[in-house]
């Protein structure tokens, strides 16, 4: 999805903004939907957000903003700390990343997003995920973070149609039900509606379903603030 940030401005209040996007924003793997209109966008065109702090300046920005970016990342501690490291004393890091259980539901690699190299919880001391990163663990271990803001965004998220631990036959269901349910909608009003009783059948069986292809949000949000003494 290119709309993430669009997505997640809905459970976000009103205050938000002035609150956390004043003054100079970067917005790490925001493609064209940025957090704000006047953050600075760094995306793959403008270089790699593993090695960002040896390309922008440090302790330069009043936030650093990232949405469904740090789960593609090679070395994610080492991506937050570059990340951390351009966030001026007594800014903000603005985080978010999908959570394990809601998205990736049981099951690595990822069935719906095969890039991804990481998965996210919150707390606990192990995880089905070989890959698995207690996110607030690894934000409070960055020096000088004050955490603001750690929970779990699901709305519009339908936790009845959530699996655990997809096995091969349930990856095979899943591909079908993609091809079949893109090829539908594809045929205007009459197809979409087709797609729309072939998703209920699906679901019937028990096939899974990336509800972040719609409206829904599985995703974990944290705000922290860089301490200034």
């Amino acid at each position: 999805m290119t709309d993430e940030a669009t997505k997640t401005s809905r459970v976000r209040g009103d205050g938000f903004a002035g609150k956390y996007l004043v003054g100079r924003i970067i917005d790490i793997g925001c493609g064209p939907d940025p957090i704000t209109p006047h953050a600075e966008p760094f995306d793959l065109a403008h270089g790699d957000a593993q090695y960002v702090a040896e390309v922008r300046p440090n302790a330069a920005y009043d936030a650093v903003c990232s949405s469904h970016c740090l789960e593609h990342m090679r070395d994610v501690p080492q991506a937050l700390s570059q990340w951390w490291r351009l966030v001026k004393p007594g800014g903000y890091l603005i985080l978010v990343v999908p959570d394990e259980n809601l998205y990736e539901q049981g099951t690595w690699p990822s069935m719906f997003n095969l890039d991804h190299k990481a998965t996210f919880r919150i707390g606990g001391e192990s995880s089905w995920s070989p890959v698995s990163y207690d996110i607030r663990s690894l934000v409070l271990s960055l020096p000088a973070a004050e955490l603001l803001d750690c929970e779990i965004q699901d709305l519009g998220y339908d936790h009845r149609r959530r699996r655990t631990h997809i096995g091969a036959l349930g990856r095979v269901a899943f591909g079908l039900r993609r091809r079949a349910v893109a090829v539908l909608r594809r045929l205007g009003s009459t197809g979409r509606r087709a797609a729309n009783l072939a998703s209920r059948i699906f679901d019937l069986m028990g096939v899974p379903v990336d509800q972040t292809d719609g409206a829904a949000l599985a995703q974990i949000q944290v705000i922290a603030r860089k301490r200034t003494s």
